[in-house]
């Protein structure tokens, strides 16, 4: 079976591993350049294919004319799209002769859209995993071919939970990829009346709501720490970077943003119970531990941090689906 994979990230570039590990015929890599200013924490797609002599495309316009003969050129058996950022047009689609598929780090229909890992823990969820879905012109819309379960723990990261997904999605690929040689894969409809879309997320949606529950706060620091830019608030006149936090019972009469120091803990009150401030943005942005942050920056109990949101934050708000740019990423 002759295959274009459309994909990048760790995901993408695990998806690619399990390919060249099954000796599939991969006729073309379709990637993204870096972003200026992203994080790049995870290896290159692009280069992977290029150490295994597989031709690379990085194309400004994915759905354009030369990306579309090129693939007629090619006439490939199968599109996989893993976590890749663009919408494939239909022209794209119709280029498979068997089928179009893309690997998406949810249980479909839950989590449509963009940043499923990252939404999956702000909404505190106790389980994720990865689906695998014929493409249609609807994001994460197309029946189902196969899903694997994934668990998330309480101190789940999204750094851990994405190397759980790239392992959980090379499983699912090497379980699925005979049935899709004899094309005799499965194809299950999608119940769309139990879909939720989120939409992409960035930097600006880690400020922390002081007057939201401590619990939800917790979930979104821990949904966009290290390597992500981490959720942040405001001290003395200045932003400070939350890396890790846990939950505690509240004291009697504070009030959301306040700052205690009890047993040695850094506490800070919430709408609902206390957050722990476990690891802070020291000088330089190294991760410091709450209670020297508090020594070195001569804190004293009742300081404030930052100032409730007028309006709810990602951390407990109900969030609008934004669909018209999300993908399954």
């Amino acid at each position: 079976m002759r295959s274009v994979l459309f994909a990048y990230g760790a995901v993408g570039h695990a998806a690619l591993e399990e390919l060249l590990a099954m000796e599939s015929d991969v006729a073309l890599v379709v990637t993204h350049d870096d972003s200026p200013g992203e994080n790049i924490w995870f290896p290159s797609v692009a280069a992977r294919a290029r150490d295994a002599g597989i031709p690379v495309r990085v194309p400004d316009d994915v759905n354009g004319p030369a990306v579309q003969e090129q693939l007629a050129a090619l006439a490939p058996d199968l599109l996989l799209s893993v976590y890749f950022r663009s919408m494939l047009s239909r022209p794209v689609l119709e280029s498979a002769r068997y089928a179009a598929l893309n690997l998406h780090g949810s249980l479909l229909p839950r989590y449509r859209g963009r940043c499923p890992v990252n939404w999956v823990l702000v909404k505190g969820e106790s389980e994720t995993g990865v689906t695998l879905h014929h493409m249609d012109e609807k994001p994460d819309h197309g029946d189902i071919v196969a899903q694997r379960r994934v668990p998330i723990g309480r101190a789940q990261t999204a750094l851990g939970l994405t190397r759980q997904l790239a392992a959980a999605g090379r499983s699912l690929l090497r379980e699925i990829h005979p049935r899709l040689v004899d094309r005799t894969a499965p194809r299950i409809p999608q119940d769309h009346t139990q879909a939720s879309y989120f939409g992409g997320r960035g930097p600006a949606d880690g400020r922390v709501d002081w007057a939201a529950p401590a619990e939800s706060i917790r979930n979104l620091v821990r949904a966009v720490t290290h390597p992500w830019p981490g959720a942040f608030t405001g001290f003395r006149g200045s932003t400070l970077p939350l890396w890790a936090a846990e939950t505690h019972p509240a004291w009697t009469g504070s009030r959301p943003g306040e700052l205690r120091l009890i047993d040695g803990r850094v506490l800070v009150a919430t709408g609902e119970g206390a957050l722990e401030l476990c690891a802070l943005a020291g000088r330089g942005d190294a991760p410091l531990a709450g209670a020297q942050w508090w020594v070195e920056n001569g804190v004293r109990a009742g300081e404030q941090l930052g100032e409730p949101s007028p309006a709810k934050s990602l951390a407990h708000s109900a969030v609008a689906p934004d669909v018209s740019r999300v993908k399954g990423a």
